[in-house]
């Protein structure tokens, strides 16, 4: 059996989880989450405890047992904690606001980059003196942050000579030499 998907899921105090058929509702102070299940993966709800089980031991079965069990733990995790990602810009010049779901990017283009957030996900910016600017995004929705972060980090991805470009924060680039002198 996976060992991702026979642990158990723990629901924290108020958090409601609903299943109806194949798709589960998550509630929580932060928002509301749905998630769709393959006929292959049943649920079941004990008291605060959510167990996942599969109908039959074939590699697709097995391998949606675990990967739906992650699933609804990072639902259950994102109503009640939420997500962070932290992006820094590494550039001269290079800098960051933000009004409202617009984040306003400056990259070394002829033009400003304009770029819309989905309502789930806040943003906020932070500029101090002598640091590079940090992007801050939160949102429940752990799926929805990953692919709004890796979309702004497309907009301008570190290059591996100097660094410049969008990283995450406490992200190790791979650095290359770049030409070395000519010998005489």
């Amino acid at each position: 059996m996976s060992r991702i998907g026979k642990a158990p899921i723990q629901i924290p105090p108020g958090v409601q989880v609903s299943v109806d058929k194949n798709k589960v509702t998550v509630k929580g102070p932060k928002g509301t989450l749905v998630q769709h299940l393959n006929e292959g993966v049943g649920i079941e709800i004990n008291g605060n405890v959510i167990s996942l089980t599969r109908k039959s031991e074939e590699k697709q079965h097995k391998a949606q047992h675990g990967l739906y069990r992650s699933l609804i733990a990072n639902m259950v995790k994102g109503v009640t904690e939420g997500y962070k990602i932290e992006q820094e810009l590494v550039g001269v010049g290079y800098r960051a606001s933000s009004q409202g779901q617009q984040l306003d990017l400056i990259l070394g283009f002829s033009h400003h980059v304009i770029f819309q957030l989905p309502s789930e996900v806040k943003v906020a910016t932070r500029q101090e003196r002598g640091a590079n600017p940090i992007i801050t995004l939160e949102s429940h929705d752990k799926q929805l942050l990953g692919a709004v972060a890796a979309k702004i980090r497309s907009l301008r991805e570190p290059e591996p000579y100097k660094g410049k470009g969008i990283k995450f924060v406490n992200e190790v680039l791979r650095r290359k030499a770049g030409k070395s002198a000519a010998k005489k």
